[in-house]
């Protein structure tokens, strides 16, 4: 691998740099405050181009790699915005990603321009609080009707529903007893999601949560929605399989963000140390607030690394599993780590809003949890790379 910067890469950076800059830690303080959707960051990012950065380019896209998409998403996360700001933006790159992949010509010209000047929202609509990773068991149903689908069932953890116009939604168009095998029979659709409805054919309930307040998660309540057949991507029953397109670059972006958040907060923490006396000398002069940091710092380092090589393995179309997933346990517990040292440096003004890093610290601790645990990625590496037996 070459570790040296393109200048490409380096004004991907610059540009990022200079728009997320716009938007300060006052900006971020007062979302994580009032919950409010950071509409103004999102048309920012949609106007420069940002939203579509690994989509094709012939529907507005710059067809541009996982590389450069961890790149992007990194210095987002690196300014106070966390995955409040990560959030408005990630979803984006690969969430649709069976759309680029799988959908028609049709479909494509339909929905990938307006996702991509952000006139589209949308959310997704994948885990189920009966099923969460085993995504085999999920169990609201599409049943075939005249002209498209009749959905029925329960959602949870959607994310952006409060404010989305649209909705990826994965179901089973088959029973799980009928089928073959357990990832068979399962079927995405993406259409329209509207709240408005008077019949009610979705109800979503928030969900108030540690960090992320800007950008909402809900449990989502589903009777009787008709989907259009137009509407479904691909195949009926082959979902599952379409899924796992997105799995190693969403680990691989969510890592880099983790990282970022983690260095931002190790910069606020070795400022604080710096400036901060007690004794008549500055605190950062003291082994017991350098060394935590320093090990912070090579931590941080080491997961960025993994990202760029699963990135690079990705842009390059080999297998790169054990490296996202990797990458993604690495940089979520060395982002944690980080937050949560920045806290203990600072100390008790470590537990005021104000200096942000309490803040820093609820918003990277959903890394260690989502998209997939650090259990079951210890067990992957365990199967796939060390060749032991399953373990579940």
């Amino acid at each position: 691998m070459d570790f040296s910067i393109s200048d490409d890469h380096k004004s991907i950076r610059e540009s990022v740099r200079t728009l997320v800059r716009s938007f300060g830690d006052d900006y971020w303080l007062a979302r994580d405050h009032d919950g409010e959707f950071p509409r103004e960051f999102h048309r920012a990012m949609a106007d420069a181009g940002w939203l579509g950065i690994t989509m094709p380019t012939e529907y507005g896209g710059a067809g541009l790699g996982v590389t450069e998409a961890a790149i992007m998403m990194h210095e987002v996360a690196s300014h106070g915005g966390g995955m409040a700001a990560t959030s408005t933006v990630h979803i984006n790159l690969f969430g649709p990603h069976p759309i680029v992949v799988f959908g028609t010509d049709a479909q494509k010209k339909r929905w990938l321009p307006r996702l991509i000047e952000g006139q589209d929202q949308v959310a997704f609509g994948f885990t189920e609080a009966d099923a969460g990773l085993n995504t085999t068991a999920l169990k609201t149903f599409a049943r075939k009707v005249d002209g498209g689908y009749l959905v029925n069932g329960d959602k949870v953890w959607t994310s952006t529903a409060q404010v989305a116009n649209k909705i990826m939604l994965l179901t089973r168009t088959t029973k799980i007893e009928d089928c073959k095998r357990p990832t068979d029979g399962i079927t995405i659709f993406y259409t329209d999601l509207d709240r408005a409805k008077r019949d009610k054919r979705i109800a979503v309930q928030l969900i108030h949560k540690m960090g992320r307040k800007a950008v909402d998660s809900n449990s989502i309540q589903i009777e009787d929605l008709f989907i259009p057949e137009e509407d479904r991507i691909g195949e009926e029953g082959k979902g599952f399989s379409y899924i796992l397109h997105s799995l190693n670059p969403e680990r691989l972006l969510i890592a880099a963000e983790a990282i970022a958040i983690g260095q931002d907060a190790l910069r606020r923490a070795v400022k604080y140390a710096k400036e901060r006396e007690v004794f008549g000398r500055p605190i950062g002069k003291n082994q017991g607030i350098q060394h935590p940091l320093a090990e912070n710092w090579m931590d941080l380092e080491a997961a960025w690394n993994m990202v760029m090589k699963g990135a690079w393995l990705y842009d390059q179309h080999q297998p790169c599993g054990a490296e996202a997933n990797s990458a993604k346990f690495l940089g979520a517990r060395a982002g944690y780590n980080a937050a949560l040292q920045a806290v203990m440096t600072h100390g008790g003004f470590g537990y005021a809003k104000e200096y942000h890093v309490e803040r820093l610290l609820r918003e990277v601790t959903i890394t260690r949890i989502a998209p997939v645990t650090e259990q079951l990625i210890m067990s992957f590496i365990a199967e796939k790379v060390l060749d032991l037996p399953k373990s579940y």
